[in-house]
């Protein structure tokens, strides 16, 4: 089964999203230990440490290179994509969560609480710190290495 895998494309995208997936589980925990609550949202939702989406790019940059080589061609691709996706994880992202924020309190003023008649209350959590997307980037990296070894075995 392994070898079906095992060093080709489909090791690259079980990894990246293997990786995606166990970090939500990551922030699922770190959000119940920090919080003294459970709230399964988390696993569909984005922001919050670490940044799955970091973890994910990170893995299939990361996988691309063990395969491929780090001097090659795709390896240079998969990580200038990986970058845009980090930045843009902390840059964009985030800055249109305090945006929403911004947005949501002025419709609270203006609606005197009744969001729904607005249309209801926009989503705030959808960027990272730096922080956060550089934790995904190295839970990624030591993902794929540890994914890669369980599948010479």
């Amino acid at each position: 089964m392994h070898s079906l895998i095992l060093n080709n494309g489909y090791e690259v995208i079980t990894c990246g999203i293997a990786s995606a997936f166990f970090a939500q589980v990551v922030k699922f925990f770190v959000f119940t230990i920090r919080n003294k609550k459970i709230n399964f949202k988390i696993f569909t939702t984005t922001g919050g440490m670490p940044s799955s989406h970091s973890a994910g790019v990170m893995a299939l940059t990361t996988s691309v290179g063990i395969i491929g080589g780090y001097n090659s061609l795709i390896f240079a691709v998969a990580l200038g994509y990986a970058l845009i996706v980090m930045y843009d994880a902390a840059g964009l992202r985030r800055a249109a969560g305090k945006t929403a924020a911004c947005l949501n309190k002025m419709m609270e003023d203006f609606y005197k609480h009744d969001l729904q008649s607005a249309g209801g209350k926009l989503k705030e959590l959808l960027g990272h710190t730096p922080l956060e997307v550089f934790f995904g980037a190295v839970f990624g990296i030591l993902f794929a290495y540890g994914f890669h070894n369980l599948l010479l075995k």
